[in-house]
């Protein structure tokens, strides 16, 4: 059954990725503005935190089955509507209710994979749901780029609703819920507030908030960068996919033993002080191996920050709250998507060190996180 839940996770992600190269153009071919394009663009990420957390509570307390089976239906049926927007505003409006569906998806995959795992083992199976995510990454938008350069947008639509159909029938057929059923009585909304609480998932969703923002200003900066240094868009391409192969060796190769034999939060911090000295690096590079370079050094950092971080979800949760850990931790995860890119572009428009202030934040959120551990300690000392 875990292969069956990486699979799902590989095509939860090619939903958000092929569409990375095709969406904004689209959105252009139906006439929309520079200002409705960028709604078109951060609202699937907006009313994706709403979904998370919505789905979070009813992931507990309906199942995890359940719920990502309605979220795969959900998207195979928003999916078949791109093909008819005939404006811009329509587009904004099925990009909205795309977010909203997909918010069930990953927090009820991840709740899986929590419940599935043993305490012992969860770092190991969490770099197995990283290296599913940069699969995604590497062949979303290389699909969505290839039919787009055809001239065929429609059909990456299409393609991917006949994907989430064909796992919609996968999950239903070949999934047993994880979560059974004497112990959703216990759910209840209120949930949410000890889980606010708590201090590993506070430092889980710090943790992920840093991550994506690190990942927005790479969308925003690298292409900017890669053109100063008198590089073409192919450049961008391969700096992006090294640090995506970089990711994948460590999650794939027995070096992943190591999730499972170190304090996820030493991982956590580690990893955030190397994406942090990558994307100082980054702003002084002038030769395209220098950046692959340094995409070796964020790709060594991922790879430690994202099986670490959702091991310490799961193992600050239990079956009766895991739906919602996860749901409050994607929102985190997709207020940076939202965050990022913005931010970095309001730092590169006023300053223009987009990298230098991404690695400062990096350094700020690694000592919160290790001054949230010190406090956690001397209450534990206290009591």
């Amino acid at each position: 059954m875990k292969k069956l839940l990486y699979f799902i996770i590989v095509v939860s992600f090619i939903d958000t990725f092929i569409q990375l190269p095709i969406i904004t153009p689209y959105a252009k071919s139906l006439g929309a503005s520079n200002i409705l394009t960028g709604a078109i663009v951060a609202v699937y990420s907006l009313t994706n935190m709403f979904g998370n957390i919505v789905g979070g509570h009813w992931i507990d307390k309906y199942g995890r089955k359940r719920m990502l089976f309605i979220g795969m239906i959900s998207v195979t049926v928003i999916l078949l509507l791109y093909p008819l927007a005939a404006t811009g505003m329509q587009l904004f409006i099925i990009r909205l209710l795309h977010g909203l569906a997909g918010g069930f998806l990953i927090p009820s995959a991840f709740a899986y994979v929590g419940d599935q795992t043993r305490v012992g083992s969860r770092g190991k199976a969490m770099a197995f749901t990283g290296a599913a995510i940069g699969i995604a990454a590497i062949v979303g938008p290389a699909v969505g780029g290839a039919l787009a350069a055809r001239g065929q947008i429609e059909y990456v639509f299409l393609f991917v609703a006949g994907l989430f159909f064909m796992t919609s029938f996968l999950v239903l057929r070949y999934l047993e819920e994880s979560f059974i059923s004497r112990d959703r009585s216990k759910v209840h909304v209120k949930h949410f507030i000890p889980l606010l609480k708590n201090p590993l998932l506070l430092q889980a969703s710090l943790a992920a908030f840093a991550l994506m923002i690190s990942n927005g200003t790479l969308a925003f900066a690298l292409p900017l960068k890669v053109e100063a240094i008198g590089l073409d868009t192919s450049a961008t391409g391969a700096l992006l996919s090294t640090f995506g192969i970089m990711a994948i060796i460590v999650f794939l190769t027995p070096i992943n033993r190591i999730y499972d034999r170190a304090q996820p939060l030493t991982l956590v911090g580690a990893g955030i002080l190397l994406i942090g000295s990558s994307m100082l690096f980054l702003s002084y590079i002038t030769e395209f191996w220098l950046g692959i370079l340094t995409m070796i050094v964020y790709g060594i950092g991922f790879a430690l920050v994202f099986p670490s971080m959702n091991r310490m979800v799961a193992e600050s949760s239990t079956q009766t709250d895991r739906g919602k850990a996860y749901g409050i931790f994607y929102a985190f995860f997709s207020l940076g998507v939202v965050a990022g890119s913005s931010i970095s572009g309001a730092i590169a428009e006023w300053w223009g060190i987009p990298f230098v202030f991404t690695a400062m934040v990096m350094l700020v959120v690694c000592a919160i996180l290790f001054i949230i551990d010190r406090i956690k300690k001397s209450k534990r000392h206290e009591c």
